[in-house]
């Protein structure tokens, strides 16, 4: 487990807030001014709180799960820490459980990033807690790449070392001593790489 990386998806990976917003505009929402610093949805597009978990749920079981554009540099340097450095890749992913869905996450992700650096893709019910998935890997010390601040405190308390990928929506979360902010997977690789040779 030692060479084991576990990752989000949504907001790591894949660029779901961009893929989103497009099905939101081809179903008559747009976003308030300045929306993309809110991860409130309900915030960002001005609804009701309870039309959100409806429509990320009708979207995350959409044909577009497998569809979904790579995050920033995700591709390039997924790849690289799996083909040229051996690590392998968990992905938790708070997407959906209908069996549909899931193969077309699969799909997307062998699609991006090659059939063999994600061993195992563990996908919850839409917007579900982590808590217990992240507890089945306590004080493992494993990076734990998320971009919801909840979730990577969570990772926190069972002794991994959560990473925070930056968005318009986390930018001003105070965050604790043992989370590590970046903005890339570059910046993910050099962190990975940089401890390796200390």
């Amino acid at each position: 487990m030692k060479k084991t990386i576990l990752t989000d998806a949504d907001g790591v990976l894949f660029n779901w807030d961009y893929a989103f917003g497009v099905w939101m505009e081809q179903h008559g929402h747009t976003p308030v001014e300045k929306g993309n610093r809110y991860y409130s949805l309900a915030d960002r597009y001005a609804l009701n709180s309870e039309q959100i978990p409806q429509l990320v749920k009708q979207f995350n079981e959409s044909a577009a799960m497998g569809f979904l554009p790579a995050l920033r540099d995700a591709v390039y340097y997924v790849k690289r820490l799996h083909e040229e450095h051996g690590y392998d890749f968990h992905c938790i992913t708070s997407m959906s459980k209908d069996s549909n869905a899931v193969k077309l996450r699969e799909m997307n992700i062998r699609k991006l990033f090659g059939d063999t650096a994600f061993s195992k893709i563990i996908c919850l019910d839409t917007q579900a807690p982590k808590y217990d998935i992240l507890k089945q890997y306590s004080d493992t010390g494993l990076y734990w790449i998320e971009d919801n601040y909840k979730n990577c405190v969570a990772g926190l308390e069972f002794g991994l070392k959560p990473v925070l990928m930056e968005h318009g929506f986390n930018m001003r979360e105070d965050i604790p001593q043992g989370v590590t902010k970046v903005t890339s997977w570059r910046e993910i690789y050099e962190l990975i790489q940089g401890e390796k040779h200390e």
